[in-house]
């Protein structure tokens, strides 16, 4: 299912050919504490991968687990040379660990995908063909949610059509991490915080061409879910960011610099107001709210303004500024080590 007409109109999609074709797929899993599901993850993400029928990585992440994922995945990469690992530090969350995957994948697609087995590894297969069409980005959308209603799925419908108002971009399903995406055009944005679930929002904005389909959901098997509806407080405080990021990150004067025209222009209209009063009827001035108001809506304006400069001159040097991991990364494994220099150096 197309997203929107607006976002992909047929004369901007290819048909299938050479040119849209896809080379290889690295997958992206972000672990953490999924000790009983990762040998059989390993087992469907592999026959799903040989059943495509095109070159393949699979980087597992382990983001900081305590259960035992960690020798787990020392095992299977001592099991399997062609699965890379790589294990944090600590705990950083699941963009982080995200992040970290696709600033080591080397094939020109990625797909992301849950190491909970909730996502179907069955489903890439439908999302690269998508991509060959001509797309940039294809997105999960779980139709039939095998999750809780009060602390999944209600949370999520309000957040989604909350964000989707928010940032005019249609979509149904933020929350799903099954994702499809040219990594060219994926390297380009910084991820942070939670900012994987933005991933199609972000992209759009710098003219990915984006579809969103059906995909299949299933009920958790083994270990614990790590989101609740307290996970909807900070979804909600990263759509601020995102907002912004989309309407004033390059210019943030425009932001704040118009909210400060507006407190001066309240100050001027306070002032004469009050100075009408004084010349009038001779009112005292002497605690006059229409004088304090005027005082403190022309100091509001002038701090605004300066932050709005502020925010263009961190916008400059955040444009212009090297790249910076938002992960440690404690070992490396079945990685060559100039493919560690590469990923190293070009964050």
């Amino acid at each position: 299912m197309v997203l929107a007409q607006a976002q992909s109109s047929p004369d901007l999609v290819q048909s299938s050919d050479g040119a849209n074709a896809v080379s290889g797929v690295s997958v992206v899993v972000p672990i953490y504490n999924e000790l009983d599901n990762i040998p059989r993850l390993h087992e469907e993400l592999t026959g799903a991968m040989r059943a495509l029928g095109k070159p393949y990585e699979l980087i597992l992440v382990d983001d900081g687990s305590n259960d035992g994922s960690i020798d787990a995945l020392r095992r299977l990469a001592d099991e399997n040379p062609d699965t890379r690992v790589i294990l944090f530090r600590r705990n950083y969350g699941q963009t982080s660990a995200m992040k970290a995957g696709i600033d080591h994948a080397k094939m020109d697609v990625v797909v992301t995908i849950d190491g909970d087995l909730q996502n179907d590894p069955a489903d890439i297969a439908a999302m690269i063909a998508k991509l060959e069409e001509g797309f940039d980005l294809v997105h999960g959308w779980r139709i039939d949610r095998h999750d809780s209603l009060v602390n999944r799925k209600i949370p999520s419908r309000v957040a989604n059509w909350l964000i989707s108002r928010v940032t005019h971009f249609p979509i149904h399903d933020l929350g799903c991490t099954l994702k499809a995406t040219r990594r060219s055009i994926l390297q380009e944005i910084e991820l942070y915080g939670d900012m994987h679930r933005f991933i199609p929002i972000l992209l759009f904005q710098r003219g990915a061409r984006c579809a969103e389909i059906a995909t299949h959901h299933r009920s958790r098997v083994a270990g614990e879910t790590k989101y609740g509806i307290s996970r909807t407080i900070t979804v909600l405080l990263d759509l601020v960011t995102v907002k912004y990021m989309l309407d004033y990150s390059a210019h943030p004067m425009r932001l704040f610099g118009g909210i400060g025209l507006i407190c001066f222009a309240i100050s001027a209209l306070s002032l004469f107001v009050a100075v009408g009063m004084k010349l009038v009827s001779n009112a005292d001035l002497t605690g006059n709210p229409l004088l304090l108001m005027s005082m403190v809506a022309g100091l509001a304006g002038l701090q605004l303004l300066s932050l709005g400069i502020l925010g263009e001159i961190s916008a400059r040097i955040y444009y212009s500024r090297d790249r910076h991991t938002h992960y440690a990364v404690r070992d490396y494994l079945n990685f060559a080590p100039e493919d560690m220099l590469q990923a190293d150096g070009a964050k």
